[in-house]
């Protein structure tokens, strides 16, 4: 049977742990379990749609792990408070001498896994930013940033590394959560005052994104063209030129997303998914194409993800922005 990961609300922060390892299942009599090797905080989304989540993460296992880093419609900003950030677009480039390493990592939209070499004890701060807040939080659109994986602190300046030197000062999440939210809002007002550049985007781009949201990226592009009051080709040139992807791949991500994230919660609640049901409330055509995407943004069927990401979904992990809403 399944353990149960622990929930508590603290001032607004959600934790989350997951007590796994040598110290679980002790009983009265025994020694006190170790401290709970998965943890995820969530943080008040103080800054509306423009970072849909905000998670702290300690990991402390016996020994180190790959991980696959999932695409989502969001962009990501790792802060390694456990030195840098290894990774690669396959796991021999992860593991090898050319391997990308920062302790700001920053990552674009991408449609295949990147893939993490994770130490035994490892902690951070990850954010989902939002793409259509990318003028505004990193000063260019989401499409001039469609890498897998760079250096945050080169890509956002010489703040971020000592936002990292901060980060890594404070023992308590609430203070660093707080440092983000303002480093963060500096970097938002600084914009909007910086002569000639202009921080939002079209439109008609906002109000596309916001018809794909709604429709959990399983409306028809001919539609949302209509909607926009654009030609299909007009929508998917100015969507490749703020985000770097057509409509039609926005959608499928965010179809994914939402898949996972209703996988992720039958598995976190101890129930075996119903696949079936998930394709047809998440907008695939049917329970196959919902495995061909899988196997297409993880490089596993549904089965194997949850095989191999089980007790990171059971400590509250796989919850990115606003994937588990209804």
């Amino acid at each position: 049977m399944a353990v149960s990961a622990g929930r508590r609300i603290l001032g607004g922060m959600e934790r989350r742990t997951h007590p796994g390892g040598p110290g679980a299942g002790h009983t009265a009599g025994r020694a006190a379990p170790e401290p709970a090797p998965y943890e995820f905080v969530r943080a008040p989304r103080r800054l509306g749609a423009l970072v849909p989540s905000t998670v702290g993460y300690r990991a402390a296992e016996e020994q180190p792990r790959l991980h696959r880093g999932l695409p989502s419609p969001y962009l990501t900003l790792v802060f390694s408070l456990d030195g840098p950030v290894v990774c690669g677009e396959t796991p021999e480039h992860a593991r090898g001498p050319d391997a990308y390493r920062a302790g700001v990592l920053f990552g674009g939209l991408h449609r295949t896994p990147a893939y993490i070499a994770q130490p035994a004890r490892q902690s951070g701060v990850q954010l989902a930013l939002h793409p259509l807040a990318a003028r505004a939080l990193l000063g260019m659109p989401a499409a001039e940033l469609n890498l897998t994986a760079v250096d945050g602190a080169a890509l956002l300046g010489r703040g971020a590394a000592e936002l990292l030197e901060r980060l890594q000062e404070q023992p308590e999440w609430e203070e660093r959560f707080a440092l983000l939210t303002g480093y963060l809002r500096d970097r938002v007002d600084r914009a909007a005052r910086r002569p000639g550049v202009r921080p939002g985007v079209r439109a008609e781009v906002a109000e596309a994104w916001r018809w794909l949201a709604r429709s959990g990226g399983a409306g028809p592009v001919d539609a949302l063209a209509r909607h926009v009051a654009l030609s299909p080709r007009q929508l998917g040139a100015l969507f490749r030129r703020e985000v770097g992807m057509a409509p039609k791949q926005i959608a499928g991500l965010m179809r994914f997303e939402r898949a996972r994230g209703t996988i992720a919660a039958s598995v976190a609640q101890g129930r075996p998914p119903d696949l079936a049901d998930t394709a047809a409330r998440c907008g695939f055509y049917d329970h196959s194409h919902l495995v061909r995407d899988f196997h297409r943004y993880t490089g596993l069927s549904p089965s194997g993800w949850i095989a191999e990401e089980h007790r990171n979904i059971q400590a509250g992990g796989h919850r990115n922005g606003e994937e588990w809403a209804p």
